[in-house]
């Protein structure tokens, strides 16, 4: 799916509409855990299809994110109206081989950055929140539209982990189901 840089923020806004931005950012970490509990990194390594990323894949993209949007944060916060780059995230999946990743790894990094970020983001006084920063695809990003785009970010790729490990333990219980189908006629 391509989408205008535009189509792109009302999606990932969308995902957080009438949520405080920073109760969402918080709730991200005890919520991936939770996902996350018990599954293995075969698992993990397996893509729901082949134009869709693992949950490996998607631990290094978030641990890559959360890098970038602190940064950017703090960009903006030590000099308003400065340019943020965008980044082609498929490019960094590529070079940086996601799917080969650890996806322990990718994780504990998303976990500390982003107890950072919680930490920058409770201690950030009132009037710093309209700081900005122009982004070089999708314009003027306060400091609060940053933190809605995290969150909604966050849901994101919440779901699609969701929606991957589901798919995965469907097609492990046809597999098993087939399996067993095989062997009881094979008696």
């Amino acid at each position: 799916m391509i989408e205008t840089p535009q189509e792109y923020t009302a999606r990932i806004l969308g995902y957080i509409e009438g949520s405080e931005p920073l109760k969402v950012i918080e709730s991200t970490p005890r919520r991936l855990k939770k996902l996350l509990k018990g599954a293995t990194r075969q698992k993990l390594s397996k893509r729901p299809d082949p134009t869709h990323w693992s949950v490996t894949e998607i631990l290094a993209h978030l641990a890559d994110s959360e890098l970038v949007m602190g940064f950017r944060m703090r960009l903006v916060l030590g000099s308003n109206g400065v340019t943020i780059q965008g980044f082609d995230q498929d490019v960094w999946a590529e070079f940086s081989h996601y799917a080969k990743q650890d996806p322990r790894v990718s994780l504990n990094s998303f976990l500390a950055e982003r107890e950072r970020t919680i930490r920058l983001l409770k201690q950030v006084p009132a009037e710093l929140w309209e700081n900005y920063g122009m982004h070089t695809e999708r314009g003027k990003e306060t400091l609060h539209r940053i933190a809605g785009m995290m969150a909604g970010h966050d849901v994101n790729h919440l779901r699609q982990i969701e929606q991957t490990l589901a798919s995965t333990n469907k097609r492990g219980a046809n597999a098993t189901k087939t399996s067993a189908k095989r062997k009881h006629r094979s008696r």
